[in-house]
């Protein structure tokens, strides 16, 4: 096909505008969805106030998940060893396969 330049500008504009159009409505429709799944308190009842948690409370259970996250993991030794091992010529590390040769000029 020779497309000329009044086409690839109508094929752009139509793709990048329906981008943005789709990007849009797909902002609706999750505005949508949440105002549906919000939770509404039934009119006419009073909701309840839950309790508030108080910060010894919240220490306590922070220090026992810490704990027993802690249990779950085996220790290690969190060392690194690096061994520098001096190895002999091999053609699998070598550089110089890696290099075409020139062809002969004459």
């Amino acid at each position: 096909m020779n497309w000329g330049w009044s086409e690839i500008l109508w094929v752009s504009l139509i793709g990048f505008s329906l981008v943005f159009i789709l990007l849009v409505a797909l902002i609706f429709i999750m505005k949508a969805f949440g105002a549906c799944f919000r939770v509404r308190p039934a009119s006419g009842r009073k909701v309840d106030a839950q309790p508030m948690i108080s910060e010894e409370e919240i220490a306590a259970i922070a220090t026992a998940l810490k704990i027993y996250k802690g249990a779950l993991h085996d220790r290690e030794s969190e060392v690194l060893t690096i061994l520098n091992i001096k190895r002999a010529y091999s053609p699998w590390n070598s550089k110089i396969h890696g290099l075409t040769q020139l062809p002969d000029r004459r």
